[in-house]
């Protein structure tokens, strides 16, 4: 598709007039009109607000001519999985399981390469098979290259162990003890908990990147922490997230 096929297709999406879109980009109507016409594409800060107004890439506006792949861990990038600057805007570098409102959630090469082990050994590759590619991969990728000039000095990870501390310090009876955190996004670990009053909730935002982790004990029960800078949340669940029961939800620093 080109870019004037991507604005028509993603404006009658939303529902919006051509006024409509063009009040919110701060261009006029004529405008919009010449982009869908193809006689003009937007410019550079023009495509930036129209990512926001329709929440895709700018290589999607585009009529995706890359093929984006995360920096930092080396997965395929589509809309929906795309990092986030601290503002708010896609940041079309990263994923959201490398990268979250501005912060990047590894720092350690072999912590990520075991995370993704796990999750690429069982398909088209055996658990050597992927090691060794990952391996191959990474230093590659442009995070890796400049992870020097990139990382924040540590604080992020302080900020981590800072929460591994404190999910053990709950000391839960039966959970193992947790030694490492992952980014995971919201919409793949947000169960639906039952409430002691009845009725059930669910306490995280789809759409946002937290540091958590699974923990397996023997019988298939599994432990799921989640947390940031404001809570901990710390549940049990059968496999596939069945019968999920809330053991903890506090924030952080009460």
């Amino acid at each position: 598709m080109t870019t004037k096929d991507v604005l028509l297709q993603l404006r009658t999406k939303h529902g919006m007039s051509q006024d409509d879109l063009a009040a919110k980009v701060f261009v006029t109507r004529q405008a919009v009109s010449r982009w869908e016409n193809g006689d003009t594409v937007p410019n550079t800060e023009t495509l930036k607000l129209l990512s926001g107004t329709f929440n895709v890439s700018i290589n999607t506006l585009l009529g995706s001519p890359r093929k984006l792949i995360c920096q930092c861990c080396g997965m395929p990038l589509e809309d929906e999985i795309i990092g986030r600057d601290a503002d708010g805007s896609l940041n079309e570098s990263y994923c959201k399981w490398c990268y979250a409102d501005g912060n990047y959630t590894y720092s350690n090469m072999d912590e990520l390469i075991d995370v993704c082990v796990q999750n690429m050994a069982g398909g088209d590759f055996t658990e050597e098979q992927a090691r060794e590619y990952m391996k191959q991969t990474l230093p590659t990728l442009d995070y890796w290259k400049h992870f020097d000039e990139l990382s924040d000095g540590g604080k992020f990870e302080a900020l981590k162990r800072q929460l591994i501390d404190e999910v053990n310090d709950l000391e839960i009876s039966g959970m193992p003890k947790l030694d490492r955190l992952n980014g995971l996004v919201g919409s793949f670990v947000n169960l639906d908990y039952p409430l002691p009053g009845g009725g059930s909730a669910r306490f995280l935002d789809d759409q946002t990147t937290y540091l958590g982790n699974q923990l397996e004990v023997d019988g298939g029960r599994c432990f799921g922490v989640i947390a940031n800078e404001g809570f901990i949340l710390v549940g049990a669940y059968d496999a596939g997230g069945a019968n999920p029961e809330l053991l903890v939800y506090k924030k952080r620093g009460w």
